[in-house]
Parts: C-alpha cells; structure tokens; sequence
C-alpha cells in the first residue's frame, strides 16, 4: 500500500446526513472511493446505494479494498426501540440484546456494516440531553446493558460478525462524557484517576470482555486533555491495559476540534496529536489525509502506528466478510418493521415502564370502564421515538397512547381532547382520565441540554387542573430524563414513567394501564426534588458531616436550607400491581481474605422473595455494598447485584448472587492502575431500590 492509500483507510467521510457542524461530504465521497483513498462512509444506507458506491471501491480501484459503511443505530433501525435510558428502566439487560438483534438485522440488510452504539456514558445530570442515549447513573447497571447490546449486534462468537444478520458495534464514548461540568453538552470533565475508573471506564470495559468491535473517543476533555488526543485513555488503558485488538474512531470531527479545544495549534498538529493518542479512524474531518505524508516526513508520527491502525481497520472489514462478500443482497433487503419486531419493541417497552406512584389505588384501568377521557399535549402525538431514532422513525409512526388505549378496550367510551376547556370538559365527563404529558423528542438528546427540567409550560397547570374536578386520573409521563416533576407530583394519584418508548409505545403503555403487564420496571437514574440539586446520585461519598436523608436539625451538615436533602424518588424506585416482601441478605461467610479473593474466591449471598399481592408480577431485588472504611472514601452504596424475577400470588424464590474481588474492591489514583482490596467491614444490602433496609456484613482479612 502506498501512504496515500494507508492514511485513505482513516478517513470516514458522511453522505447527505449530518450529526454535527457541517455540510454533507457526497462529492468527497465518490472522487475519495473511485481513487482508493477512502476507508468508511456514515450515513449512507440502502442495499442498492451502498452496492453503487462498493463496486466503485472493489472494482475501479488499485486495492479493491470494500469500504466500510456505518449508521448510528442506537435503538433500533426500522422498528424503533425505547431509548436506551428506558430500557435501562427495565433491569433486565436481554431486552438490551433484543433490541441489538432486530437493529443488526435490519441494518445490515439495508448495507449498513457498523453502528455507533452502545452508548455506555455513566450520567448523573439529568441536565444533559444525553442521558437519554444512557443507561444512566450507574456503572455496573451500564455495564450489564452494555455488554449485552454487543452481543445483540455481534454475538457471542467472533465469527458470527460476517453473518448477514450482525454488524460491528462501538462502544461509544471514551470517556467520562457524561460527567460534562454544568450538565452542557461537550463540556469539561475535570476527573480524579480513581473516579474515572470506578465510575467511567467499568461499562467499556466491560463491552471489551464482551467482543466490542469498536470504540469511539469522546467529545470532552478529560482533565485537561481532549480524549481525542489522551493516550492514557486510547493506547494505555484501552489498547495496553485492556489488550483492545479493535479499531478506535473519532467523533463527527473530533480530531479538527483539537484546534478549538486549544489543544492542538492547527490541523496538521492536530492530525499528528489524534493519530499518536491511538486513533485509528477519522470521522469527517480529513487531517490525517490531508497532512498525514508531511507529518511521516517530518517524523511527526510513526509509521508503525500508521501501520497498526490500518491493520485495525483492515481486520475489522476481514471480520465483517466484506474482502469475500462486500455487496449487500438486495434482494434481501428490510423495507419495513416485520410483525415479529414490532411485538419485540411492544414487549420491550412495556418492561421498561415505571409506575412512579398508585394511590388509590387508580391503576390498573378496567378495559370495560365505563367512560376514560384521554388528555394532554401527548395524547395523540406520535412523537415516541425519543432521540437518534433510526431511519424507521420518520417513515413508520409510533402507536399513540389514546390509539393503544382504544385498540386495548374498544367497549369503553373514550373521549380525546388534547389541553384547555375541551380536555377538562371531557374529564368532568369521563368516570377516570389518562393525561399525557412530557418533553419533545428534540429537546432530549445530543445538544439538547436544559436548565430547566420540568415539564414544559402549560402541562403542570393542566395536572393541577385535571386534579381539581375530583375526578381519579393518571399521569404517563414521555421524557427523554429523569425531570423535577415536584410542582406536580403531589396532584396526581398515580403516575408512570413511558419513556420515549418507541413505535409500539402507545399500545405498551395501554397493556401497563389496563393490567395486562404489570409494570416491573425501575428508575436507573435518581428523580430530584429540584435541579438545583444536580448531580445526584444515590452513590455518592459521605461527608464529614453527613445529613440524613429527610432532616438536618443540626444546621452545620451538609445540607440545603430551603429543600430535603435526599432525592424525590431514589434510583431502583418502582411500584407493581402487587406487593412483594424481600428478605435479608444470607451469607455463606462472615469472613473471608484478600488473598483468597485475589485467587478467586466468592461470597455467596442468598435472598428471598415473596409475592404478598394478589396478581402476578415482577420484583427486581438489588444487591448494594458499602465499604465501612477504605484508603478512597467509598459511595455509601454501590449496586453489585440485581435480578428480575416473576412471581404467581404468594409464591416465594431465594435468588443466588455471587461477589467476588471486582465487588469489594476499588480502583486508586495511580494511574498506572492499581486495584486494591483492603481489610475491613463490608455491609451488604439487598431490596427493591437503593433504599433497601435488608442488611448483613461480611469481614475481609488480610
């Protein structure tokens, strides 16, 4: 390969489509393919689109090498899946892998042979759009979906990743993006090295373990230094450490913000900083092509690592299949969400609902109600996809919540009027009401970012208004965040969080409100009582004055003074149908060493779960740890554990969970990473939110 046709196989130039500052590329694209000096195209789609642009890479080219197509499909392609926040919502990661395999499968029948997801930020601002795209605020819940999102677009065999059905994930973004200061999107990240690997890194991690074809660098800078330009971060602990052999792309422009992030004095310098950080591929910005022989010359960069990237790049298309079969069938091709993937996103989103509170109770809704009047902004808006939908999303509408509803009970007398004097007259009207009522898809999302995260104006007055005629009603709440939702969470008896829950989202949320599903869901991220609270997190570290949760009659504690200190509804908050009883943790052990645990050994934990309600339903019983006392101030509980499980009226299970040396140790500020565990007392907690009370210890010896 000549150096031209090297540095061409970093460059990923984007068609039509944008996701950032910029115009499309097309013409880059076709003069840069047919010259053999071009390695991925983005956003291009469409078997017969992407077969036009291969044959003129495979067959009027020196190399022949295929190019590489890639699309972000982040929760679904044509069949649009809840966001990635929602599902998290589900505690269940298969839901996760569920939606991998359908996307994977539509993707790559429309050409498309890479996916920019999982994204795997830890967040705990809800202020930052992209916390919709998360899993939320913690790391081995992240971890857990991360893992299994992968193996959902991949597999679990290396092989199968040149089978017609899977497509390369990415793990997406490296790192600590969603710790941005401000909760500002592309904001500063000022992390300390033990932060970083306790909280950021363990879902990346863990998406490597998992097979993660690919990683893309983030944004953000990372104290002090671009990720895009971090070797700690790319070559030492990613590629080194980890032994990452997969191929690691930039963000839409990653490498030319390096000038703007004044990190970088202009673009050839900031080509050189990317390359020598350990990224493999540019996306959009063509530095590297375009100074990349200057900087050779100059010794600027190695050829080795030029080397070694473009072996990334090449064993990826090699896994993919694409130097034996780099076309697309055609004939194959998905035009369309088949019965089987709409009933898959129906199941998925029904999992991932939360019932936020049910007094009364009000819910569920007889399907033979006599009369139910439907209300608000979002009643008959089919604006459910939620944020970085996938192409499906403009061509193949959500179900509506009052569409599902009457579809769900077409012998009760449904009424519809979306806000003022007609909504409240159709209440007064109805025996029981459903308001609809949440944020936009686009004010959720990438550059979406809000101060203010209550609901928009008009939709508190209408809950208050609503509550004012006596009649009982529901509130579904459409968010793309955790929101403050405490200027009118006190006027609706019963409340469920839907999400963003994608294209069968109003008949899911109409299966949760007639009963038949009963919502297991749980938050995955904390509720605030303001935001001025935010960041919060239930794993935060005590202070040295520490309040409790809901008082502070000692004014010098950490507190504020005009609001609880505790969340509105703490992370792993949700309620059921019906009513479970969760035991406390058992033990194997009290006691067990350092040594033993370095070398493998386990602390069995046992937990027993009771249906005491009436109906069938899920529980999702969490395993919490907290370290009395360590060299690192450790968070006051960290989830270890946690399995859904359902359960007949009055049944009974004990589930099993298992913790090991990743458990109760913790990563130090050494930066060449240091693992430590250390003796010590270590409460165990389990139950159905980080509230959980249920609790017994486990001594660690040296």
């Amino acid at each position: 390969m000549t150096v031209a046709e090297k540095l061409g196989q970093l460059q990923q130039l984007a068609w039509t489509g944008d996701t950032g500052p910029g115009g499309g590329q097309n013409h880059l694209v076709e003069s840069a393919a047919r010259a053999g000096t071009l390695g991925s195209v983005l956003n291009l789609y469409g078997a017969g689109h992407t077969n036009a642009l291969q044959r003129v890479a495979v067959e009027e080219t020196r190399l022949g090498i295929p190019l590489l197509f890639g699309f972000d499909v982040i929760h679904g392609c044509l069949t649009t899946f809840p966001i990635p926040l929602g599902q998290a919502a589900s505690f269940d990661p298969a839901v996760a892998e569920r939606d991998g395999e359908v996307a994977a499968r539509e993707a790559r029948s429309l050409g498309m042979h890479w996916t920019f997801a999982p994204m795997m930020d830890v967040s705990r601002d809800p202020r930052w759009g992209r916390i919709a795209e998360s899993n939320g605020e913690d790391p081995y819940l992240t971890a857990a979906f991360a893992a299994a999102k992968v193996r959902g677009h991949q597999g679990t065999d290396p092989a199968e990743l040149a089978l017609p059905h899977r497509v390369a994930a990415c793990a997406k973004h490296l790192a600590a993006y969603g710790g941005a200061e401000g909760g500002r999107d592309y904001n500063t990240v000022d992390v300390s090295e033990q932060r970083l690997r306790n909280v950021y890194l363990p879902p990346f991690k863990a998406a490597v373990d998992a097979g993660v074809a690919t990683v893309m660098a983030a944004f953000n800078t990372v104290s002090g230094v671009p990720a895009h330009a971090y070797a700690h971060l790319l070559t030492e602990i990613l590629k080194e450490e980890w032994g990452f052999e997969g191929t690691v792309v930039s963000d839409w422009n990653g490498v030319a913000e390096l000038v703007s992030h004044g990190f970088a004095e202009d673009a050839a310098d900031a080509a050189r900083a990317a390359l020598s950080a350990g990224v493999d591929m540019e996306m959009v910005s063509p530095h590297l092509a375009d100074h990349g022989e200057e900087l050779l010359a100059s010794g600027a960069i190695a050829t080795e690592r030029l080397d070694d990237a473009v072996a990334r790049i090449l064993r990826l298309k090699l896994r993919l299949g694409l130097f034996e079969r780099p076309y697309t069938d055609e004939r194959a091709e998905l035009t369309a969400p088949t019965p089987e993937s709409r009933q898959a996103a129906r199941e998925v989103a029904s999992r991932s609902l939360v019932l936020l509170k049910n007094e009364g109770p009000v819910l569920p809704l007889s399907p033979s109600a006599g009369s139910i009047a439907v209300v608000g902004p979002f009643a008959d808006s089919d604006d459910l996809h939620g944020t970085w939908a996938g192409p499906g999303a403009s061509r193949f509408p959500a179900t509506t919540v009052l569409e599902g509803l009457r579809a769900a009970a077409p012998e009760a007398r449904i009424a519809h009027a979306a806000e003022g004097e007609a909504a409240l007259a159709a209440v007064r009207d109805a025996d029981v009401a459903v308001v609809v009522v949440g944020e936009p898809s686009a004010i959720s999302g990438e550059a979406s970012s809000r101060s203010d995260i209550r609901l928009p104006s008009g939709q508190p007055e209408l809950i208050h208004a609503v509550a004012a005629t006596g009649k009982p009603f529901a509130v579904v709440l459409l968010n793309g965040r955790p929101l403050d939702v405490s200027d009118w969470i006190d006027a609706a008896p019963a409340v469920v969080v839907a999400w963003h829950p994608g294209i069968e989202g109003g008949r899911a949320i109409a299966d949760v409100l007639f009963g038949a599903v009963n919502p297991g869901g749980k938050l995955p991220a904390t509720f605030p009582r303001s935001v001025g609270q935010v960041p919060l997190t239930y794993a935060h570290e005590n202070t040295g004055r520490p309040a409790p949760p809901d008082s502070a009659p000692d004014a010098f504690v950490s507190r504020y003074l005009d609001l609880p200190t505790g969340p509105l509804f703490p992370f792993g908050h949700g309620l059921s149908y019906t009513t479970f009883e969760t035991g406390a943790p058992v033990l194997d052990v009290d006691t067990v060493s350092t040594a033993d645990l370095h070398a493998g050994a386990a602390v069995h934990v046992t937990v027993r779960v009771t249906n005491t309600g009436t109906r069938a339903g899920d529980e999702v019983v969490q395993l919490y740890l907290h370290d009395r006392a360590a060299s690192i101030v450790q968070p006051v509980r960290r989830l270890r554990g946690f399995q859904r499980v359902t359960l007949a009226p009055g049944e009974s299970t004990e589930l099993r969970f298992t913790l090991g040396a990743e458990d109760f140790g913790f990563w130090t500020n050494d930066s060449r990473g240091e693992f430590r565990l250390e003796p010590g007392r270590v409460d165990v907690y389990a139950g159905s939110s980080v509230v959980a009370s249920g609790r017994v210890s486990v001594a660690l010896t040296r």
